[in-house]
C-alpha cells in the first residue's frame, strides 16, 4: 500500500525496492503480485493506479523469469485490458493511466517478442480501435529487458553492441539511457530488415519452386499428348513469370552466399 499510496504524488522508490525484494524473497511472490498490482492499476484514483504501473515496471526490471511468465499470462493481461476497454474500467479510467497501460504493452512486444500471448493482446486492441497508434516511448525510459534471454537473441548476436547496451544499462545518466534506448532500436531495425529479407527470400523461392513444379507437370503431359490452347498460354505465363524472377534470384543468391544459416533456409 505505501508502495502505492495516491497522497504522495512522487514515487517512493524505497517502498517499491522492499516490494520487489518482497517478491523475491517469497516463493509465491511471483505469482501474488501481478494480481494485487492489478488491483491497484484498476483503482479510480489516477495517482494510485500510476504508482502502480510504476511498481509494475520495476518489478518487471527486478524479480526475473517467474515474474515475466506471470505477467505474459492472458490472465492478467486481461485485468489490464480491462483499464482500456469501454466495456469496463476505459470509460472512467483517466487518459494518463490508459496511455500509460498502453505504453507498458507496447514496450512488453518489444522486450518479449517471444511472447505470443503479449503480442496477440497489443494487436487486438489495435484490431478493435482502442489502441489507434503505436506509442512514443520517452527516450529516457529503459524497457524492461527479458531474462534469461533466448539464445541467437538479437542482442547477443552483435558481441561489440552486446557490451556497449549492458554498459549503458548500467549507467544513472539520463544521456546514457538515452542512447541505450537508441541502439536498442537501431538494432530491433536491424534484425527487422533480416527478418523481411528472409521472407522474401523464402516466398520468391516458393513462388520458382511451385511454377517449376507446374510447368514439369505440363511438359509431361505433352510428351504423351498435344497441349491445348489454354495449357501452352499456361505453360507460356509460367516461363515469363521464372524469367523474370531469374535476377531477383542471383541478387538474393549474393545476399546470402556467406551465409550458411541463410542458405539452409
Amino acid at each position: 500500500d505505501k508502495a502505492t499510496d495516491p497522497s504522495i504524488p512522487e514515487e517512493n522508490w524505497e517502498c517499491i525496492q522492499r516490494f520487489c525484494d518482497q517478491v523475491n524473497a517469497d516463493i509465491e511472490g511471483p505469482s501474488l503480485a501481478p494480481r494485487l498490482l492489478a488491483h491497484k492499476i484498476q483503482s479510480p484514483q489516477e495517482m494510485e493506479a500510476l504508482h502502480a504501473l510504476t511498481v509494475l515496471e520495476t518489478c518487471v526490471n527486478n524479480c526475473g523469469e517467474r515474474f515475466h511468465n506471470e505477467i505474459a499470462k492472458f490472465r492478467f493481461l486481461n485485468e489490464l485490458i480491462k483499464v482500456l476497454s469501454p466495456k469496463y474500467y476505459g470509460t472512467w479510467s483517466s487518459e494518463k493511466v490508459k496511455s500509460r497501460v498502453t505504453e507498458v504493452i507496447f514496450s512488453w512486444t518489444v522486450w518479449f517478442p517471444q511472447e505470443v500471448k503479449i503480442r496477440d493482446a497489443y494487436q487486438m486492441l489495435k484490431k478493435q480501435g482502442i489502441v489507434k497508434e503505436d506509442p512514443k516511448l520517452p527516450e529516457d525510459k529503459i524497457l524492461p529487458p527479458p531474462s534469461p534471454r533466448p539464445q541467437n537473441s538479437i542482442f547477443d548476436t552483435d558481441e561489440e553492441k552486446s557490451k556497449l547496451l549492458a554498459r549503458l544499462l548500467k549507467s544513472n545518466h539520463s544521456e546514457d539511457l538515452q542512447a541505450a534506448n537508441r541502439l536498442i532500436k537501431s538494432m530491433i531495425k536491424e534484425e527487422q530488415e533480416k527478418s523481411a529479407k528472409v521472407s522474401r527470400r523464402v516466398n520468391t523461392i516458393s513462388e520458382v519452386s511451385e511454377n517449376v513444379k507446374c510447368m514439369d507437370e505440363l511438359l509431361e503431359n505433352y510428351k504423351r499428348q498435344e497441349l491445348s490452347k489454354s495449357d501452352q498460354e499456361t505453360l507460356q505465363t509460367l516461363f515469363q513469370r521464372c524469367e523474370k524472377l531469374r535476377p531477383l534470384l542471383f541478387r538474393l543468391a549474393s545476399e546470402t552466399v556467406d551465409d550458411d544459416e541463410a542458405l539452409g533456409k
